[in-house]
């Protein structure tokens, strides 16, 4: 058995451990790994015709390459955004020979390209590690006769079909050690504290990181606050403080009512805007409206970079073995996921039939800004 591999989107801690476990367990089995470098854009960059003419995109994986790679963050195959079906013609590879007709939007799909390199390499079966995107392409190709295999990584846990991505353990325990050690600046100055955290559309990782580091308000992307209101919560919360400060945290993609969620710069390749600056917003706001000096921190990639926690080595390294396992079994078209505690897999293209969200009703308070529980008894560990 053939296997391909490749890690698309942001990095996380422990996307190579769950390299590691998937050349493993296919070595185990007489099987082999060809790792695409930076994702799609690995067999985008490879030449179908001749994809020796190419080994800067593509490279072998042993059990001996990949001996140590788990006791580092990120991914050492490397990643991107590439969207194989929306390239701008600009970044289509001369070797390219499928029709690159632009389309409406001036992009073009060269998936016919990818699958003519999985082919010609005879890929038995791609193993895509990555959030929603990377792993809706998985879902495309495999529906157009290419057998793949998804594991989910992302910050946010907001792929849906799993109760856990690779990546949000970490993230999450980061964010608290970071959210306690940031109360020392704001109770010396008597500030608030804007902490700015991931979250484009699900506000989990804020979530729990204001609900285990105990801040004071924490604002999630799927609520819109009120900016006048939430600068009378933090004048009480700092009344009440023995060292007269406040600590809040605040979704990337959360936005005040009335307010656009805050973008910058031009599209990815899947449509997205980066996010970033609405703890600046919030902290203009709370200087004008109360007079109050703001400190504003992005923790942004300081929650991506480093290694995995035990977390997120264990489900890394379950998911690359369960999924070569069940390739093993001759199945495919799968993602590897956890649901009620348990490891099982799903229908690879069930992250395109919904969304994961925070459940606003069961575990935040709309009026209070602030995480609440509304009763624990029958919840998942990780709130979801």
């Amino acid at each position: 058995m053939h296997l391909g591999i490749l890690t698309g989107g942001g990095d996380v801690p422990g996307l190579n451990a769950a390299i590691k476990a998937v050349v493993n367990e296919a070595h185990r089995g007489g099987g082999r790994v060809t790792a695409f470098r930076r994702g799609w854009a690995g067999l985008v960059n490879t030449d179908a015709g001749n994809p020796a003419a190419t080994p800067e995109s593509h490279f072998t994986l042993t059990p001996d390459l990949v001996r140590a790679v788990d006791r580092t963050g990120g991914t050492f195959i490397h990643t991107s955004r590439t969207n194989p079906s929306r390239m701008s013609p600009d970044d289509v590879p001369e070797h390219v020979s499928v029709d690159c007709t632009p389309d409406a939007q001036g992009r073009v799909d060269i998936t016919n390209h990818v699958l003519g390199v999985l082919s010609t390499m005879e890929i038995d079966v791609l193993v895509a590690i990555g959030g929603d995107d990377t792993l809706s392409y998985a879902a495309r190709i495999h529906s157009e006769g290419m057998k793949t295999m998804c594991i989910p990584k992302t910050m946010d846990n907001d792929v849906f079909g799993t109760d856990y991505c690779i990546g949000f353990s970490t993230c999450v325990t980061r964010s608290v050690e970071m959210i306690n050690r940031l109360r020392t600046s704001a109770g010396s100055h008597e500030r608030f504290m804007i902490i700015e955290m991931f979250g484009r559309n699900c506000g989990l990782t804020a979530l729990s990181g204001g609900y285990l580091a105990d801040a004071d308000r924490t604002l999630i992307a799927e609520v819109p606050f009120d900016l006048e209101r939430l600068a009378e919560l933090l004048s009480e919360d700092r009344t009440r403080s023995s060292s007269n400060y406040t600590i809040s945290v605040v979704s990337e993609g959360a936005s005040i009512i009335g307010e656009e969620i805050i973008e910058s710069g031009e599209e990815d390749a899947y449509g997205h805007r980066k996010l970033g600056g609405i703890g600046e917003r919030i902290g203009a706001g709370l200087k004008r409206i109360t007079g109050t000096n703001v400190m504003n921190q992005k923790l942004g990639y300081l929650l991506r970079s480093g290694g995995p926690d035990a977390v997120d080595l264990i489900v890394a390294k379950n998911f690359g073995t369960m999924c070569v396992q069940m390739i093993g079994e001759r199945k495919s078209g799968l993602m590897m996921a956890i649901r009620d505690g348990c490891y099982v897999a799903q229908p690879a293209d069930i992250s395109t039939k919904g969304e994961h969200r925070v459940d606003v009703d069961a575990l935040y308070d709309i009026d209070q800004y602030r995480p609440k529980i509304a009763r624990v008894e029958g919840i998942p560990m990780y709130l979801r």
